[in-house]
This record gives C-alpha cells, sequence and structure tokens, in this order.
C-alpha cells in the first residue's frame, strides 16, 4: 500500500463501513438531503470510477468537476482517484470564455456539470477539441437551452451502470490531483501535485493535530481505534481546493461530513444545530459576518454547543468580526489558517495577530522566509517571500515558465516560492506583508487586475483603466476600476461597465466601484501605478 488517496480511503472504508460518511442536505426541513455511510459512499463512487473507465477514459486524463456542492462533487472526486484519472476542479463562475481557456490548458477529455451550466458548456464545448466525454448532474437542461454537440450522459444513469465493487488496477503514489487556482497574469494555474505530497502537505498527514502517519496502513488503525462523534462542515464551494481538502481530511479521520448546495448563513446555523456540527470552515468576513448578524435577528438563541472550531482559509476573518463572533460563541475556537493551493498548509495566526501586530502566523518547519534571489533564509526583519519545502508540487501544469519562476531545487530537497512577501522574528515568528503581485481578495476569490483591465479596455469608450483593490467591510476588498474615457466620449455609469464586464469576466471579477480619472498615472516605461490607483479609489470610495 501506498500513499495513495483513494487506496487510503478504501482501507478506511473497511474499517468503519457503516459508519455516516456523509450528508448533503439542499434547504434543512425540505427533506431534501441524502445520507451515505462509508461504505455507501465507497459502492457510489466504484460505480462511477467503473463508467469511466467503460467510457474510455483512462489513467492520467484529466476530468473536470463543473458543479455546485453536492454528493455528486465528493464522489466523482472519489471515482477519478480509483479509477487513476485526475480531478480537475472548475470554477463555476467561469463564462465561456473563460472556460474555453480552463477547459483547453487543463487538457480535460471528460466533464462532469450541473444542469443549469448546461448553457456554458454547450457554448465552451466547440472550442474545446480534447473534451470528449460528458456526465450531466441533476437531469436535463433547462427549458428552452441547447444541448451540447456530445451528448451528456445522465450521471444517475453512468451510476446505475457502473459495477459497485472495486476491482481496480494498482495505484500509485505518484498519481496526481490537480488543483486550479488564480496566475499572475489573472488566467488559471493548475497546480500538479503527488497524491503522497498532497496527503503530507494538504491533509496533514492524516493528523493536522499530532503527528503524521508513519506508513499508509497505520491511518485506518487509527480510525479503527478511535471513535465517530466529529463532524466536519465546509461551507465554502467544494470547487475551491480548501473545502474539498476539509473533507478529505474528515475521511482520513473516519469521521462525517455535511455539506450544502450553496453558502446560505440561515441555513448553516439551523444545521450545525441539528447535526451536532463539530468544526466548521470558511472564508474570511465575508462568511462570518452573516452568521453574526443572522445570530442577532432570526437565528438567535441557536444551540452552539456542539461547535468546536470555525476556522479560515484563503481570507483572513478581521480581529473586529471575531470579537462580534466571539462574544455570541465564547466557546468556539476562532482559527485563521494560512496556505495556498501551492503549498498546502503553512501555519496558524498567532493570538496577538491583528491590526497593531500585522498579520503574525505560527508558520511549520517546513516553511522559511527567503531572499527572492539566494533562496537562503533572510535575516530577522528583513523582508523576504514566503517559502515550502519537502512536500511541494511537481510544478503548473502547461506552465513550464511559471513552474521554473515559482519551483525550485535546493540541496536534495525541491522547494516553491509563495507570493506573499513576509518578515521573521527572534521567535520564528512570521509577520506577512502582503502578495507580491497586485492580486485582489474579495470574499476569498482571487482577482488579478490585469485581466479586469483588459476586459475594461476593450469598451468602446475606455481610453485606459487601473484596477485595484479597496477594504470593504463586507467583501475584505471589493474591485474597484479607475477609467480614463477616450476623448470625445461620452459619461460612462458603473451600471454600463458592470453590463460590458458581465459576459466577459465571472461575477465577483466585475467593478464594484468606478472612478473617472482625467488621465491614468503610469511610470516613463508605461508601467503601471498601482498605488496611485488604489489611493484614488480609497479616497473615492471614503469620500
Amino acid at each position: 500500500m501506498e500513499y495513495n488517496l483513494a487506496d487510503l480511503f478504501e482501507s478506511v472504508v473497511d474499517v468503519v463501513p457503516d459508519r455516516e460518511a456523509l450528508v448533503y442536505i439542499d434547504h434543512p426541513g425540505t427533506g431534501a438531503e441524502r445520507r451515505l455511510t462509508y461504505a455507501e459512499l465507497d459502492a457510489a463512487a466504484n460505480r462511477i470510477a467503473h463508467h469511466l473507465i467503460d467510457s474510455g477514459i483512462g489513467p492520467g486524463e484529466h476530468l473536470g468537476l463543473h458543479l455546485f456542492n453536492g454528493i455528486e462533487y465528493l464522489q466523482t472526486v472519489l471515482a477519478c482517484l480509483k479509477a487513476r484519472v485526475v480531478p480537475v476542479n472548475v470554477n463555476y463562475r467561469y463564462v465561456e470564455e473563460e472556460l474555453v481557456y480552463l477547459y483547453n490548458d487543463a487538457d480535460l477529455v471528460a466533464l462532469v456539470f450541473d444542469a443549469e451550466f448546461t448553457e456554458r458548456v454547450a457554448a465552451a464545448l466547440p472550442q474545446t477539441p480534447k473534451l470528449r466525454h460528458l456526465l450531466r448532474v441533476g437531469g436535463a437542461a433547462p427549458e428552452g437551452v441547447t444541448e451540447p454537440a456530445i451528448a451528456p450522459v445522465a450521471y444517475a444513469r453512468a451510476e446505475a451502470s457502473g459495477s459497485a465493487a472495486r476491482g481496480f488496477a494498482p495505484r500509485s503514489a505518484d498519481d496526481q490531483f490537480i488543483i486550479y487556482t488564480g496566475g499572475t497574469t489573472g488566467m488559471p494555474k493548475g497546480v500538479m501535485w503527488r497524491q503522497e505530497d498532497l496527503f503530507f502537505a494538504g491533509l496533514f498527514g492524516g493528523e493536522p493535530s499530532g503527528e503524521p502517519v508513519k506508513r499508509p496502513e497505520e491511518l485506518a488503525e487509527r480510525v479503527a481505534k478511535g471513535g465517530a462523534g466529529i463532524t466536519f462542515f465546509p461551507a465554502p464551494p467544494l470547487m475551491h481546493g480548501t473545502s474539498t481538502l476539509t473533507s478529505f481530511i474528515a475521511f482520513n479521520y473516519g469521521q462525517r461530513v455535511v455539506i450544502h448546495r450553496k453558502y446560505a448563513p440561515e441555513e448553516l446555523l439551523r444545521t450545525i444545530e441539528a447535526e451536532k456540527v463539530s468544526s466548521v470552515s470558511l472564508v474570511g468576513d465575508a462568511m462570518l459576518r452573516p452568521l453574526i448578524d443572522a445570530l442577532h435577528g432570526p437565528l438567535k438563541g441557536t444551540d452552539l454547543s456542539s461547535l468546536f472550531s470555525v476556522s479560515s482559509s484563503g481570507a483572513i476573518m478581521s480581529e473586529t468580526v471575531r470579537a462580534q463572533f466571539q462574544a455570541l460563541a465564547p466557546n468556539v475556537l476562532l482559527l485563521n489558517n494560512f496556505g495556498s493551493s501551492e503549498s498546502g498548509s503553512n501555519g496558524r495566526a498567532t493570538d496577538d495577530s491583528g491590526p497593531e501586530k500585522g498579520f503574525r502566523l505560527q508558520v511549520n518547519e517546513r516553511t522559511q522566509v527567503v531572499d527572492v534571489v539566494t533562496h537562503e533564509p533572510v535575516p530577522v526583519g528583513v523582508t523576504g517571500r514566503l517559502a515550502q519545502r519537502g512536500h511541494v508540487p511537481l510544478g503548473y501544469y502547461n506552465d513550464p515558465g511559471k513552474t521554473a519562476e515559482t519551483f525550485f531545487q535546493k540541496g536534495d530537497e525541491r522547494w516553491v516560492l509563495l507570493g506573499d512577501m513576509a518578515t521573521v522574528d527572534e521567535d520564528g515568528i512570521v509577520t506577512v506583508l502582503g502578495r507580491g503581485s497586485q492580486c485582489i481578495n474579495t470574499g476569498g476569490e482571487k482577482v488579478y487586475p490585469e485581466e479586469v483591465e483588459q476586459a475594461l479596455k476593450s469598451h468602446p469608450d475606455v481610453y485606459d483603466a487601473l484596477v485595484a483593490g479597496v477594504p470593504d467591510a463586507k467583501w475584505g476588498n471589493h474591485v474597484a476600476a479607475v477609467v480614463q474615457i477616450r476623448a470625445g466620449a461620452a459619461q460612462l455609469s458603473l451600471d454600463e461597465i458592470q453590463t460590458h464586464c458581465r459576459n466577459r469576466l465571472a461575477g465577483y471579477k466585475i467593478p464594484r466601484q468606478l472612478v473617472i480619472a482625467q488621465e491614468i498615472q503610469r511610470s516613463p516605461s508605461g508601467k503601471a501605478d498601482y498605488r496611485w490607483a488604489r489611493g484614488v479609489a480609497s479616497d473615492a470610495a471614503q469620500g
């Protein structure tokens, strides 16, 4: 047995087959829910895995998951792992142009998608020649929507046709798992993980709070000795790597995962009470603040006694919002985790992390702050870049140039150079200063200015544009556009800009603020002055 995620999952199934593994709740109280034991989830994944194999999808080929949260998402990921097909997450907010890029960049040969995305899939399909097999979840296409050129197979029919038994070829620790994340140029990048490396870097080696396992068989041995009783609730979309990895952390414990189709604060609180949820993962203030509002309002008095922790990845829970939640749930542990698709977990914010001292991290032993050029550790107080060694990805799929910039060899160890600038103090505490790029983090989503600028400049009345992030109480930051209008053109409104961008960008990338400038400020060489743009936009927002 190797450190292969499918092998490890099956080893857990074999020791706790009748334990509840996965609960899907569409809207609590409506009866729209499904519950699967470990044995039932294993059999369901086997059926889809056999369907993929029978359909000619071979080991190492790539399958995209263009889905909302649901049983089918995790079932399909497991099916891919069992069949040695590489799962690839697809951001369901993407529109046609973005989907065409990702489908092609990832070399997708198969796609599992929700019925409501049929129109987008059909539009992208003629431009994605390698995509040859479609599975549709949730029934027929909406009325009036054109079907894709390749007839989709109904997911339920595919599941019914496949064998529930295992009987798969041997797997390897080298089998891959790809997580697509935003790139510094605005285009998404596929982070290629060996499953063994992902198990230790992203899944804590089977033990987030203690010693990682020392051999693959030890995972099931630990599960067999422990009991049930822990329920994990990943609230963000599973198409974000963090939520899928949270689910696998729970599976490695032999514990239970609860998911909703979409994030709904009041429903989440009802589910915490009804299902006795132990741990909720979410994305920063944008998801925590609505919980606070609900607890002050219609869900006041909700029983949170089962809840042990609320953790955030992808965006920070601010000190103010944390304090507000803590007043309502004083016994709940609030954790700001820090990591990335390229590194897995790097560490966790210290208790004194906040506005006065900055975002301070207790990092793991594999994380250092290094000089960008020499890759040597920086002295105390000197700014460098966060880097991680050991169990790191192989690189970016289809991007050798960016791989060479980000991953390096030092001695006999492989390293990844992250985009975050930081310093380290005498006690080894790391203070994160911010992204080296101009990435905007809005509600946990990554938005890169260059991509939005290109969409803005395609408007006939826009002469030049810069995009920056502006602090926002709800989203952490919002996307602000500073625009110079062409001479003689009519005045532009925010509504007009948003309408123009809507067919070119996912919704979260569309500017929420527009500032008209007489002239865009750039350096003599033409380089963007993002500090100026951010200042102009921030002043306008405050004024």
